[in-house]
């Protein structure tokens, strides 16, 4: 078994998963967290189904060198291609990925079991939440749309304001336009990215529509594995956060900081060559 003194692993294919380090953080302020961005692989969104893999797999290998209690998948489309292959890979260490806490959250705060998930390429290719909705909901109404903009959108800064609300109206404003049947209630944002548009989004689908973040459910999942395992730290001191890149990390800081809400330098990454090329 693993050691609770170890830091929690979190791995993106670049700074989405930020928002997932942000919202664990939150919770667990005395853990320490080694979060890896594998920006020199980026996007992962668009890519097969097989190089995912690959490349989830070499980055928790990465990882697990390191020295990790638990490994966060902080991604969505490698939670959906990769997380049952990693999961065997990295036994005893628990692995966590971002679709199933999404996927039984909008089960639970869903009225009417429709649903419709927002993410990247790859993530609806493989209808990942769809699945994992129904086998909680046989019956439940899942509509997946992909979103790439939305990816650019939040690392350029620009999750708010008149060009945010016309790409998520161009998106999704045929709810608006045509008739559908019964609605969905809820509205999944399966990009770690996605949160920082939320309010754009939410503008465009209207009140109705319950957001439900894969970030903070994600991170709420992270807390009950490290409990049911007994491995939460015992430290009183706030927990260190160690931020590694495979490459771009003057992009990865200004990115990144805008992602956790606090100012990021270049020298606050660490380089790293984990061996995928």
């Amino acid at each position: 078994m693993t050691n609770s003194a170890l830091p929690i692993g979190i791995f993106d294919s670049g700074v989405g998963g930020i928002t997932v380090l942000k919202e664990i953080r939150n919770r667990l302020p005395h853990e320490d967290i080694i979060y890896l961005g594998d920006t020199a692989r980026l996007p992962y969104g668009t890519k097969s189904t097989s190089t995912v893999e690959q490349y989830a797999e070499g980055a928790a290998k990465f990882l697990l060198k390191r020295g990790i209690k638990i490994l966060v998948v902080a991604c969505n489309t490698a939670s959906a291609v990769a997380l049952k292959s990693l999961t065997e890979r990295c036994f005893p260490v628990p692995v966590v990925g971002v679709v199933k806490p999404g996927a039984n959250k909008a089960v639970v705060e869903s009225d009417n079991q429709r649903h419709l998930i927002l993410a990247t390429e790859a993530t609806t290719r493989e209808l990942a939440y769809t699945k994992a909705i129904l086998e909680l909901e046989p019956d439940a109404v899942c509509q997946e749309i992909a979103c790439p903009m939305f990816v650019a959108l939040a690392e350029e800064g620009w999750g708010e304001g008149k060009i945010a609300v016309s790409v998520a109206d161009k998106y999704l404003g045929f709810f608006k336009d045509q008739d559908h049947g019964p609605a969905p209630d809820t509205a999944i944002l399966g990009c770690t990215h996605f949160p920082l548009l939320r309010d754009s989004i939410s503008q465009v689908l209207g009140e109705g529509i319950k957001i439900i973040d894969s970030a903070s459910t994600s991170a709420e999942q992270v807390v009950e594995v490290l409990r049911e395992y007994k491995l939460k730290s015992d430290k009183t001191a706030v927990g260190r956060v160690e931020f590694l890149a495979t490459e771009g990390v003057e992009r990865f800081a200004r990115v990144g900081g805008n992602f956790l809400g606090t100012q990021l330098s270049k020298d606050d990454i660490e380089v790293v060559d984990i061996n995928l090329f």
